[in-house]
């Protein structure tokens, strides 16, 4: 090869590598499109005009509450970290509490981990090891990604327990709508392979021993069900699923939590507005959970518009519930 044909050659590689690094470097740097349609203001807004005496809950925090925010509980292949929120109660040397990972809701799509940081809070001051942590949702990467995340968050939890004074065989999934779904779907999938994806604490268990479901749904493809309806446009599940559910009904019917029940299963507490669409599925899944001889309570609030955990006066009564069924199935 001539000379100059030569260092031609090598120009034009390191100018191919260098477009290929700076490439790389957006994409590691360039979030996903963020769904803002569902906020804790949002919400309150439109609850409000049919309840006009409604307050978003903000209670003092607790004094005997310790913060741990913006911690990295698995870092993606492209650099993408994925973050939670510790909020732990002060501790002596060999005390250990049991840990609740709570979900936000949005429809796959939006909402944020911090819209549940006063009842991370709450439940940090009577006794538990609370996390709120961020998943995928369906602006950057479908089903099961969602789910996978949030196993990986329970697997992060466990390898930190010295840390933050866990006790690792007492850990609940908490979620509310889409996360209540996600967090039902999380217990009732213990131990199921297709699921336990992701390149972080693959050695340690994503198990959960109980579930606390607040209006999320158990079925998609199912009489009671309201998920789907794509005529005025993708439907919120049809956009996490990146299919109709007549398109693709095995995936729709695989992130069904009340299809994956077995002996296995953790006990549920399901806490339920008014709205009968968000619980598709529950007495069905409690009918199975009786006939294996599983705990399930049902509480509601019959009065109660969907985002009731976000708002006063549900708010206190719903961190009471959790406490209460969490300290029986805990023996608290």
């Amino acid at each position: 090869m001539p000379l100059f044909s030569f260092h031609a050659a090598r120009l034009a590689a390191a100018g191919l590598l260098l477009t290929l690094a700076l490439s790389a470097r957006a994409q590691h740097f360039t979030p996903a499109p963020r769904d803002t349609s569902f906020t804790t203001h949002s919400a309150f807004v439109k609850a409000k005009k049919q309840h006009p005496s409604i307050t978003v809950a903000r209670p003092p925090v607790p004094k005997n509450v310790r913060t741990a925010p913006g911690l990295t509980y698995c870092t993606l292949p492209g650099g993408r970290e994925l973050k939670l929120d510790v909020f732990y109660p002060k501790a002596k040397r060999r005390q250990q509490f049991p840990a609740v990972l709570i979900v936000h809701g949005g429809g796959w799509r939006s909402g944020d981990r911090a819209q549940h940081h006063p009842l991370a809070q709450q439940l940090a001051a009577r006794g538990y090891v609370a996390l709120t942590a961020e998943y995928r949702l369906s602006t950057e990467a479908p089903y099961p990604a969602a789910v996978q995340d949030l196993k990986t968050a329970v697997r992060w939890l466990r390898a930190h327990a010295r840390s933050y004074h866990i006790d690792t065989t007492r850990v609940a999934s908490w979620g509310f709508s889409a996360g209540g779904q996600l967090a039902a779907l999380l217990g009732t999938t213990n131990g199921d392979p297709l699921f336990e994806a992701g390149p972080c604490y693959r050695s340690r268990s994503s198990r959960v021993q109980a579930i606390v479901d607040a209006d999320g749904t158990l079925a998609f493809i199912h009489p009671e069900s309201g998920e789907g309806d794509d005529r005025k446009g993708p439907s919120a599940a049809t956009l996490w699923f990146g299919a109709s559910k007549t398109e693709r009904p095995d995936l729709w019917q695989q992130a069904a939590p009340l299809n994956h029940v077995s002996a296995q299963t953790p006990p549920i507490l399901f806490i339920n507005s008014g709205v009968a669409r968000m619980h598709a599925g529950r007495d069905d899944l409690r009918r199975q959970l009786d006939a294996l001889g599983i705990y399930s309570e049902v509480q509601g609030f019959p009065e109660a518009p969907h985002p009731f955990p976000l708002f006063n006066p549900w708010f206190e009564p719903t961190v009471q519930y959790t406490v209460n069924f969490l300290n029986k199935v805990f023996g608290k």
